[in-house]
């Protein structure tokens, strides 16, 4: 039996190894058979070697080059035997560890430096969930699904969880059948494709059409990728909604279902209350609606306010008064002269849209319900004064303030010398969660889903080939959804703000992931900040995206750093929106004159007058509701207190 004797067996790189190749046994045919077979040497991973000398070739060496990676290395001795004419190789094994060579004072040396990693976290599962939800309630997937029922195509996807049937639909008008298929089309598209139904019997559909590339970027993260990141996935998904069994079919439906980390602390807190799943009214089903628990609306009203903002409401509103032969706001309205006949088409929908204008959301309340969940309000020049009994003041200094420091973060953590700290990022989490969860009550899951399901309508409405024609764009644009164009159109005929829709709806999209991801996570009860940092990396696309948009819209930049006790940008959207409105209306008319002359006086020119009463609805002056001006005496002294004055 051969050996293989190594000296040294541990050598750094550049050295030197002898080997020496032994019988632990003597041949049994002829002892001096030793000297005379043939050697073989190699060794794995590098190749054959040569012997020190043909007089005595079971010995050799072996120079380790400089440039050797430094491991572990088996060095294969063998004596090539003859055995009654047949060849028999008797081989023997060694181990020689190459170690890296101690760094001289004339060497050079490479250093890499790379982004620090943190451990993934199973709340990624959820915002995995977001993105997939939103997408899929997006204006082209939902204009897919209507075209493939109103205009005979088959692209219609199936209800794969149903919430509720979506109920009777009537109006008391003849010719508006168009329009209510419309209607409960947009219902059913809702009902089929926001949120997700939380139980884990289902987790092989729910995941099916992901771009797992894009989901792993995201992630940063070092699995391997294909199905076996989708089970890791899955597997995160399952673990975050372990808060309860599931009653899976013909199970008790009353039993704690699995939930969200953050519902389940909801549950908690109304433990005496049993789970109803009944949809009927009194004392007999009183307790906690399972749909609630189970199927959480996962959309935001921001969405909703910042294409309001971006004027898609006023554009279809403008549209309406034209085709019912009613002037415009303002002494001019550039529609009268425009003839309505490419409208025909679609006539049917419009009046049906007319008819059913007293059981839509008023902008009143739309206004009521934006105070109510973020402290911001559309400010119209004719809407009486609000007085809302709930308001989120502080949400826009909260919000902007994680925005900045979520910016701040991706600053350090693009600087490969340092690690960038969570904590910050965590703790305005933590502050925009409770304020979020404060709004969270009566109208959340209603109010927000009806004006998603107005404006999904108005922006198909709007993107009609028969709308083209009456409102003719500019080709060469290349808009990402259809709707946009009419928008634009329309903002420039009215003389409204020359800032694209393109920018209000980004904002709209992006603060609506961002603000889910806050909602739903439980973090108020999250104290890792490694949560935090993968947050800001999951969500770095839509932040920077939200923060250009919102710089570009109303001038301000949220990203900028704070010095000393500089206060956070907390002006509402709306009035921000309105100066910059008539700041470019002052520039417009004042004129430059001749280069090196002084400009004129910023006295109200023409086109400020012009603009100030041309403003759409939703763009008038700021109206601040009477309870928020300050009081003369102290705020906390009863009414009716002398010592409050005033």
């Amino acid at each position: 039996m051969a050996n293989v004797h190594a000296h040294p067996e541990r050598i750094p790189q550049g050295g030197r190894v002898r080997l020496t190749l032994s019988r632990s046994v003597p041949h049994a045919a002829d002892p001096g058979a030793e000297q005379d077979a043939p050697v073989e040497w190699s060794i794995d991973g590098v190749g054959r070697l040569h012997t020190v000398g043909p007089a005595d070739p079971a010995q050799a060496h072996w120079d380790v080059p400089e440039d050797q990676q430094p491991a572990a290395y088996t060095v294969r001795g063998a004596f090539l035997d003859t055995v009654e004419g047949r060849p028999v190789r008797d081989e023997g094994t060694a181990v020689v560890v190459v170690t890296a060579r101690p760094f001289g004072a004339r060497d050079s040396i490479q250093v890499h430096l790379g982004r620090a990693d943190t451990e993934p976290t199973d709340d990624q599962a959820l915002w995995t969930v977001i993105r997939r939800s939103t997408d899929r309630i997006s204006f082209n997937a939902y204009a897919r699904w209507i075209d493939g029922m109103l205009c005979a195509g088959d692209d219609a996807s199936v209800v794969p969880w149903p919430r509720r049937g979506p109920g009777p639909r009537a109006l008391p008008f003849p010719g508006v059948d168009g329009y209510r298929l419309l209607k409960v089309a947009t219902e059913v598209f809702l009902l089929a494709n926001c949120g997700v139904h939380i139980s884990s019997r289902d987790l092989g559909r729910l995941f099916t059409d992901l771009d797992l590339e894009q989901e792993r970027e995201r992630y940063a993260s070092q699995e391997a990728g294909g199905e076996a990141f989708r089970r890791a996935i899955e597997t995160r998904w399952r673990r975050y909604i372990s808060a309860g069994p599931d009653p899976g079919p013909g199970g008790d439906p009353t039993t704690d279902p699995a939930l969200l980390p953050y519902l389940g602390v909801i549950r908690l807190k109304l433990g005496e209350q049993s789970i109803d799943v009944t949809e009927g009214f009194g004392r007999q089903c009183y307790g906690i609606l399972r749909d609630k628990l189970t199927f959480p609306f996962l959309l935001e009203l921001i969405w909703s306010y910042w294409h309001e903002e971006g004027m898609l409401v006023q554009s279809i509103d403008a549209v309406a008064r034209r085709f019912q032969n009613v002037h415009g706001h303002g002494a001019h309205d550039p529609l009268a002269h425009m003839e309505i006949d490419p409208l025909r088409a679609i006539n049917p929908l419009l009046w049906g849209y007319i008819q059913d204008e007293q059981h839509r959301l008023t902008a009143l309340r739309r206004a009521y319900e934006y105070d109510h969940h973020y402290g911001v309000t559309a400010l119209a020049s004719g809407m009486p004064s609000l007085r809302p009994a709930d308001s989120r003041p502080r949400f826009l200094e909260a919000f902007h303030t994680l925005l900045g420091l979520a910016s701040a973060f991706y600053k350090e953590d693009d600087d490969t010398t340092v690690i960038a700290d969570g904590f910050p990022v965590l703790n305005a989490l933590k502050d925009v969660h409770l304020l979020l969860t404060e709004g969270q009550h009566n109208q959340y899951g209603d109010l927000p889903w009806t004006a998603r399901q107005e404006m999904l309508m108005q922006q198909w409405l709007l993107a009609r080939p028969e709308m083209r024609e009456f409102l003719p764009g500019r080709t060469m644009v290349a808009y990402p959804e259809p709707w946009m164009e009419r928008v634009d159109t329309m903002k420039r005929l009215q003389g409204w703000s020359p800032d694209t829709v393109i920018h209000f709806r980004d904002l709209g999209r992006f603060g609506e992931q961002i603000l889910l991801a806050v909602r739903f996570g439980d973090w108020t009860d999250v104290h890792n900040r490694n949560q935090a940092a993968n947050w800001a990396r999951y969500w770095r696309t839509e932040i920077q995206g939200y923060l250009h948009s919102y710089r570009a819209v109303t001038g301000v930049d949220l990203s900028v750093e704070r010095t000393g006790d500089a206060r956070v940008e907390a002006t509402p959207p709306a009035l921000l929106l309105h100066r910059r409105l008539l700041d470019q209306a002052d520039r417009r008319g004042q004129g430059t004159g001749l280069p090196g002359t002084p400009s004129v006086s910023r006295a109200p020119f023409p086109a400020r007058r012009r603009a100030e009463r041309q403003l759409p609805p939703r763009a008038g002056a700021p109206q601040y509701p009477g309870p928020r001006r300050p009081a003369a005496g102290p705020a906390q002294l009863p009414p009716g207190d002398p010592r409050r004055g005033g």
